[in-house]
């Protein structure tokens, strides 16, 4: 990682530089505008919060994460772990705020939300090279290198203002948000913990279920009364965001087969796997809060208390949050954007976030570190870098901005949209090992080749 101290040697000779403006401090906009300093370009990063929240955020610090607290798989033979990796090597700033702020959760990257979010916002405003305006950016400053990272939650001029330069239709889906307990609430009596195989620690609090426990949930929730979402069809949902209760009603053992299913979870009071389980994964690094694995909901919030109080061991449930639903909008991306998240109309624009269609805090942060690093190539007049598909960070990138794609949808990132080998491996996980290996050494001589890049400009 490039040093606090080299950074602020070359503060004081990027007066001339040209700044890049970045409108929106979530993960996106906040990982770009690290990779921006790294490369000593100065940046000046608009927030509207405190003074203005959107439907979904909370707290005045950066990098809220609003849905969950995971950040999904670490093994690099599963997608999310692999971008990760890549991550990592490049020095991102959401990365390193995550592995230093973890809680247990089994093998997936888990983060307590207020400590990781303070810690990013810490870390940017003590750089040198970034300048924090809580103001709400209306109109995009067409002169100017800009990333536009405002989230999927835009709205009013500043949307209206993208709509211009994007010429587009409002395109949107919606996603739901899992309810958070208070974990002196669960009785403990009627649960277990333990991680699914037997991967981590005991870091799950498991509510086992029998069939006729289940059932009697199960009818309560395809019952349940729903809260009104404006613009809501049922079929615009994101599949990683799906609400329980829209799940549910696919098939009364479709849950069985997702969130709560109980394979690899056998009870240790009886040795046996039950007929469902419901888990419940920590939020803090106190283990006060525990969120509801899977149950992203648009219940009314007393209808979440009334079925969820169904599950044994939360019957006197305290509910720290409710889940809500709420509506995402993003940008036909195939059709405006290069594989570097630059507007082809407007080269001195970039997007990143989930406004380009990447789906996931991962996926987000890594379309703000390849926009951060190449809006600032685009200043130091180097040539920008894309990421080949043979790597997650450029797998995802050339998925959003594919134009064969006709009916585009938002996208984790998966090793089905990863560059495949020109050799045969059977078994799945010695292939991705093989891809993944591959991936890294790839992002590695591009990290080389960016070190050697900041050098030349610290030396100028």
């Amino acid at each position: 990682m490039i040093s606090h101290k080299s950074s602020q040697i070359i503060s004081h000779k990027c007066s001339q530089i040209k700044k890049i403006h970045i409108i929106g401090a979530g993960l996106a906009g906040c990982e770009a505008a690290w990779q921006c300093a790294s490369l000593g370009v100065p940046v000046v990063l608009y927030e509207m919060k405190p003074l203005k929240y959107s439907p979904a955020h909370h707290i005045e610090s950066f990098a809220e994460l609003v849905c969950s607290n995971s950040l999904k798989g670490m093994q690099i033979e599963s997608g999310s772990g692999l971008l990760k990796e890549e991550m990592r090597i490049l020095d991102s700033l959401i990365i390193q705020c995550a592995d230093a702020t973890k809680v247990p959760a089994g093998g997936a990257l888990a983060v307590d939300r207020e400590a990781f979010s303070n810690l990013v916002t810490e870390k940017l405003k003590a750089h040198p090279l970034i300048s924090v305006l809580n103001e709400e950016v209306t109109k995009i400053p067409k002169d100017e290198i800009v990333i536009i990272a405002s989230g999927p939650l835009t709205e009013g001029e500043l949307y209206e203002d993208i709509l211009e330069i994007t010429s587009d239709a409002n395109l949107h889906f919606f996603d739901a948000v899992a309810p958070v307990i208070d974990t002196e609430s669960i009785d403990m009596s009627k649960t277990f913990k333990a991680s699914r195989y037997g991967k981590g620690e005991d870091d799950y609090i498991n509510c086992p279920m029998d069939r006729e426990e289940y059932l009697r949930f199960y009818n309560e929730l395809i019952g349940a009364e729903m809260a009104e979402v404006k613009g809501f069809d049922g079929l615009n949902v994101f599949e990683g965001c799906m609400p329980v209760e829209v799940m549910a009603k696919r098939g009364v053992e479709t849950l069985c087969f997702g969130p709560l299913k109980p394979v690899g979870l056998p009870d240790p009071r009886t040795g046996r796997e039950t007929y469902a389980v419901v888990q419940l994964r920590q939020d803090n690094s106190q283990a006060t809060l525990y969120n509801m694995v899977g149950f992203q909901t648009r219940l009314k919030f007393g209808e979440q208390k009334r079925v969820f109080s169904l599950i044994p061991g939360l019957e006197n449930a305290v509910f720290a949050r409710y889940g809500v639903m709420h509506r995402n909008t993003y940008i036909n991306s195939p059709e405006l954007l290069e594989s570097i998240y630059r507007l082809k109309k407007y080269p001195n624009i970039y997007f990143a976030g989930q406004i380009t269609g990447v789906e996931g805090y991962v996926e987000s942060a890594s379309s703000g570190l390849v926009a951060g690093i190449n809006a600032a190539l685009d200043v130091l007049g180097k040539e920008n870098v894309r990421f080949g598909s043979e790597t997650a960070i450029g797998a995802l990138s050339q998925y959003i901005s594919d134009t064969t794609i006709k009916k585009f949808q938002p996208m984790n990132i998966n090793f089905g949209i990863i560059q495949g080998l020109t050799e045969r491996i059977r078994d799945k996980k010695q292939r991705y090992n093989a891809i993944a290996l591959r991936a890294i050494e790839a992002v590695r001589v591009i990290k080389v080749g960016l070190n050697k890049i900041f050098d030349k400009n610290l030396q100028a």
